[in-house]
């Protein structure tokens, strides 16, 4: 089984679930782990399984604007990053099967999530998502990742691997 997962990031938190979902994943499945940056346009996919993860911002995907002041916060260049928001946009319902998780603030307990907004937006364009969505907590904006979290990021990668096994057997 192949499984992509794409992620935006602007704190490395993100990015580190990422990471840690691969980790659950790996020798069971052949895991490729890219930034949204590196990420092949979607009709260039070859996947069995796609996990897309985002930041939530301003209760939601990031937006151009939140997206610079993000980076800005992190002291790394602009140069017009595009987000998921953006990068869903070219979806249809060819895609692989998805699964969405995102990270937002702990403290807060505010209402808005990117994951729900990415299955929103996938699913009104006909991208079957397999599970609910996953949320990650941090610490703040800027995180880092609440503790326990990587560890629970392993573990949600193993769940959807014997899912999506489940899932394509029919």
């Amino acid at each position: 089984m192949k499984v992509l997962v794409v992620y935006e990031s602007h704190f490395g938190n993100t990015g580190r679930v990422a990471r840690a979902l691969a980790e659950g994943m790996r020798g069971a499945a052949d895991v490729e782990v890219l930034d949204i940056e590196h990420a092949p346009p979607v009709s260039e996919l070859t996947a069995d399984l796609l996990v897309l993860g985002a930041p939530t911002h301003v209760l939601g995907l990031s937006r151009p604007d939140s997206r610079r002041e993000a980076l800005e916060r992190a002291g790394l260049p602009d140069e017009s990053r595009k987000g998921m928001r953006e990068w869903v946009e070219q979806a249809d319902e060819l895609m692989p099967p998805v699964a969405v998780y995102d990270t937002r603030t702990l403290e807060a307990k505010l209402p808005g999530s990117a994951a729900r907004a990415l299955v929103r937006r996938l699913r009104r364009r006909g991208v079957p998502v397999t599970l609910p969505p996953e949320n990650f907590a941090v610490h703040g904006v800027e995180g880092p990742l609440a503790p326990g979290e990587e560890e629970r990021a392993v573990e949600w990668g193993r769940e959807l691997l014997r899912h999506a096994r489940e899932h394509l057997a029919g």
